[in-house]
């Protein structure tokens, strides 16, 4: 079972308390430590029906390395435009500054979520815009709010009456910074809409207000947040804002583990995990092919599900913990299935980039996200851009987790067709190939049935990867690359 106690104490904290903002965080520390003024209630998002995750582009763009992801839901088309909107700006103002730079290593921009407050009549969306700047890791935070009564996309600034309201908050805020200099520059608040576009709620009802990183503090200061509270607050909040305070309020408090050895028994009470079908394949006299699909679940899952299950193939899911959290449906159908879910961290950052507290962070976050869904706890990780290092795999080793790349691509994220999809991987592929593909793409689900109905005809047997390695098995913090393949990183 995974050994999480290597990671001490700064990184089970991290763990813990991920998500839950302070009003002033360092820079070298990297997480938040919680601070109850400014700590969001974050909601799950299983909880909304209609929620999935939607990837806007994962992967290798040009010389950038770039991840993004927004939830979509069915009933909030206007919601999904605004997110994409603001996704979209953000990554195209980053290639415009890195899109001509050929460094090493390779820019970095990602994106992640989470559900800031969730009700029949509101839906609060905390957007993470992260990219790599020479000083360092650099993120903006912006939230999004929707009505759904009125069904209208909001700016945080449309929580409050107006332009008096603004002003207002701005100079209680203002007046709040002014107490933690030299750490942040209150004169660099102004009261404009787009300085205040993260606003949320405290779960007693204070209105949290944060800014990105250095737009009014040192890049040492880190997150920057301030909490007003309930009753100062409640007069500058317009209707929809008065509904968005309400809800975070009533919303379920789900405890947070206390300690390490309760975020421990997340998932190393879980048995490692196996695909229900393991050891119905001998990879040793069949001509066996593994193939993978890394960002799920998210809105083509159920699709490629329905294709392999009608093939009678198998596949290792690498899940990102931060969509596990939102289907956990599909994993547990994943798991039913016979296929294999394993760990592709919980965000998508470029591991070899981080520090070891962050690289365990990462992965273990992602644990606790998919192992009490399934009952397993995944004993694979396939780090995102193929990012492994010496430092990589000896924490992987901790975890007990293998790490998986591959030795095929047939380059599925782009806009292509299907068939060229096809094409490439089955060109590609020899027994005990390991292929890269994504359920996060129309076409590249599109080519599947093609790919399996080539590959059958060619004699080959579908598996999980565990299944290419037979009774040899697969080594903690070890890379594997195909099923003839494995390295050992000297550490």
């Amino acid at each position: 079972m995974p050994n999480l106690r290597f990671v001490g104490g700064i990184a089970w904290m991290a763990v813990t308390i991920a998500g839950c903002g302070a009003a002033i965080t360092p820079s070298s520390a990297k997480t938040p430590v919680p601070s109850e003024p400014t700590l969001i209630n974050y909601v799950d998002p299983s909880v909304v029906q209609g929620l999935s995750t939607q990837t806007l582009f994962s992967g290798e763009a040009g010389n950038l390395h770039a991840h993004a992801a927004y939830p979509i839901v069915t009933d909030a088309p206007l919601l999904t435009k605004k997110l994409h909107g603001i996704v979209r700006e953000g990554f195209d103002g980053f290639t415009r500054r890195n899109g001509l730079a050929d460094a090493l290593p390779k820019p970095e921009f990602n994106v992640d979520w989470q559900l800031a407050a969730a009700s029949p009549e509101v839906l609060g969306i905390r957007l993470r815009i992260g990219h790599s700047k020479e000083s360092g890791w650099h993120e903006a935070r912006t939230t999004v709010w929707y009505d759904r009564v009125k069904r209208r996309a909001l700016d945080s600034s449309d929580l409050l009456t107006g332009r008096p309201a603004l002003v207002t908050l701005a100079g209680i805020v203002k007046s709040e910074l002014a107490l933690r200099r030299p750490l942040v520059n209150p004169n660099a608040l102004r009261p404009d809409r787009e300085m205040f576009d993260s606003l949320g709620f405290n779960p007693r009802g204070g209105l949290v207000v944060e800014f990105d990183d250095e737009q009014v503090g040192l890049g040492v200061a880190g997150r920057v947040a301030v909490a007003v509270p309930s009753a100062t607050a409640a007069p500058l909040l317009s209707e929809i804002g008065l509904r968005a305070q309400r809800t975070a309020v009533a919303a379920k408090k789900v405890p947070a583990p206390t300690s390490r050895e309760e975020i421990e028994a997340a998932s190393t009470d879980k048995p490692p995990a196996r695909s229900s079908k393991a050891g119905s394949v001998d990879c040793a006299k069949l001509r066996c092919v593994a193939l993978t699909y890394n960002d799920g679940p998210g809105p083509e899952t159920a699709r490629l599900l329905d294709i392999l299950r009608a093939h009678g193939a198998r596949a290792t899911f690498f899940t990102l913990g931060s969509n596990a959290s939102t289907r956990p449906d599909l994993l547990r159908r994943i798991r039913d299935e016979g296929h294999l879910v394993a760990n592709h961290t919980w965000s998508h950052r470029d591991l070899t980039m981080l520090t070891p507290t962050e690289i365990a962070d990462q992965l273990t976050r992602a644990q606790h996200a998919i192992a009490p869904i399934i009952g397993q706890a995944p004993t694979l990780v396939r780090p995102p851009y193929a990012g492994v290092d010496t430092q990589v795999a000896s924490i992987a080793s901790r975890l007990n987790m293998a790490v998986v790349r591959w030795n095929v691509d047939p380059d599925d994220q782009q806009d292509r067709p299907p068939r060229a999809i096809a094409d490439r991987t089955v060109t590609r592929v020899e027994p005990g190939a390991i292929v890269l593909m994504h359920d996060s793409h129309p076409a590249a689900v599109d080519a599947v049935p093609e790919i399996l109905r080539r590959l059958s005809a060619a004699g080959y047997t579908f598996v999980t990867v565990p299944e290419l390695y037979g009774s040899r098995g697969m080594v903690p913090g070890r890379i594997y690359d195909s099923g003839g393949v494995s390295t050992a990183l000297d550490r």
